[in-house]
């Protein structure tokens, strides 16, 4: 295994990094500027590319800024639990096999999680 993959981040951890940068700007930013906020740890098309994404699942908006764009926030207010969710959501679709996943997934579940999604799903029902 090599070194750069061992130091990895876990799944998600740019993308809450990133929107963590606009909602405290308060104002839409470029790519540029998001990276100038969060150090020089990342280069600026990977922001850019994380600003995509983020827009292509509909957690940012964006106008046109010159020859790029702006992003800002669609909430005013940070949502992890919001973007968790949709992190799963947008795993779960890029499986042809839905009920699988879905099956291995609450296979997976301790039985507290279980419980809870369990009354989460029958409060649901009418």
């Amino acid at each position: 295994m090599t070194e750069a993959k061992d130091e990895r981040r876990p799944a998600g951890e740019l993308e809450a990094t990133v929107m963590a940068a606009l909602w405290a700007a308060g104002v839409p930013q470029t790519p540029g500027e998001v990276q100038s906020s969060l150090g020089a740890d990342l280069a600026r098309t990977t922001v850019t590319t994380i600003l995509t994404r983020l827009h292509e699942k509909g957690v940012v908006d964006r106008h046109r800024q010159g020859r790029g764009f702006a992003y800002f926030p669609v909430r005013d207010v940070p949502d992890a639990q919001g973007l968790t969710a949709r992190r799963m959501h947008s795993e779960l679709d890029r499986d042809s096999d839905r009920e699988a996943v879905l099956a291995r997934f609450v296979a997976q579940l301790s039985p507290n999680d279980e419980r809870i999604l369990r009354d989460l799903l029958e409060s649901d029902e009418r």
